[in-house]
Parts: C-alpha cells; structure tokens; sequence
C-alpha cells in the first residue's frame, strides 16, 4: 500500500500533564499549537520521521459543534472504552492519488483552503482509532524538526484495539509503513524508537497507555 505515518496523536486529559513522563525520560518537546475551531490543544514531540501529540479538548463548544464535530473527541475524551488514538497519513509517491480508504472530507478551520483532511468511515466507531490522510503533502515533506537528543527515528508504532474484526480503513492503515494495529484487550499504543538499539523499556501505564522501547 502507498502510504506511510506521518504522525499520531493520545487524547488525554486537559493540559496534557502526562507528556511531562515524556520529558523525563528524554525526549525533546517542540512548540504547543491550538486547533481553532476543533477545540483542541496539543503538546508535540518531533522526530526524524514522524510526530506524536498529546491532544486534549480546550473548548468543548467547538468540539462538539464545530466542523471536526464528526471526529466525536469529547465521547472519545469521557468514554472509558473508546480508542483514544488517532493516526495521520501521506502517501509513499505519487503513482496513486486514490483516497486509500472510504471516509469523508474534513476542512478544519486552521487549514488554508483548498487544504482538507480525508478522515476514515470509521470516525463513529469509537473502539477504533481515528484515521486521517493529508492528500496535499507530497511525499518529500517530511515531519522532520529534530534528529538530536537519544529518540532520534520512530521505528515502529503499534497500537492494540479491542474492536473485533477490525474495519476495513484499518485493514488499509495496518499496511501504511511504520505502523502496525493489532487486536488486544485494552487500547494500548507501543513506540519503539531507532531499532530499539539501547534495549531499554518504559511502560507509562496506569498514566498513558504508552509503551516506549528506546
């Protein structure tokens, strides 16, 4: 499949206490950004390859009836057993510009037209994590902001759902490079970073369902 992460994101709990677990272990935070008129916030983490956010609702007026309202983040946010991932995609090259998967055009309000997201049929299955492609990156623009510090590469992300089968978007996202879903009785999403090279693990549960080799 044409496809590869760009990057992916947790929905935590307002300010986004838990990515200060992050900072201590290492790992170089970026610049915070605010989404107008999703009604979320995020903290950022760069890397060579990717990006992981830990998103959390500032404004829950705009999240529920905002143009993003589809994405369902406050039921994702309050539901105990919904999927509080999600995953943004590009595409490899250019030999198909086809949506990869079925799903539905989202322009949000911080996107310059014609900008928009392609968001996966999935959006209203709250068991599984949201779906996003990005059809105006080309396959040269890179994530990239910073290859300093010990996580340098993002080697693979996995992440576990307890929705069973699985939909057919993420049949497609499992093929996407970096990215694998699995089913599992939790949601749980495991990060290794530069071919797991130091052989070092930290599990960051109860606090995040977060798993990073390093």
């Amino acid at each position: 499949m044409n496809l590869e992460l760009h990057h992916f994101f947790i929905l935590v709990e307002p300010e986004a206490k838990v990515a200060d677990l992050l900072v201590e272990l290492g790992l170089k935070e970026g610049a915070r950004n605010k989404h107008d008129g999703q009604g979320t916030s995020n903290r950022r983490f760069y890397f060579s390859n990717g990006m992981l956010e830990f998103l959390w609702i500032h404004n829950k007026e705009e999240a529920v009836n905002g143009p993003g309202r589809d994405l369902r983040f406050t039921e994702r946010a309050n539901g105990p057993q919904a999927s509080p991932f999600g995953v943004i995609f590009t595409r490899k090259d250019n030999s198909n510009l086809d949506m990869p998967f079925e799903g539905w055009k989202y322009k949000p309000d911080y996107f310059e037209p014609p900008w928009a997201f392609h968001v996966g049929a999935n959006s209203n299955n709250l068991l599984e994590p949201l779906c996003f492609y990005m059809p105006f990156i080309e396959p040269t623009t890179s994530a990239c902001k910073t290859e300093e510090g010990t996580f340098k590469s993002i080697s693979q992300v996995k992440i576990c759902t307890p929705s069973e089968p699985t939909s057919d978007v993420l049949e497609v996202a499992d093929t996407a490079d970096r990215l694998s879903i699995e089913h599992g009785n939790q949601h749980l999403m495991e990060i290794t970073f530069d071919d797991w090279r130091c052989g070092r693990t930290s599990d960051l549960r109860p606090d995040i369902p977060l798993i990073i080799n390093w």
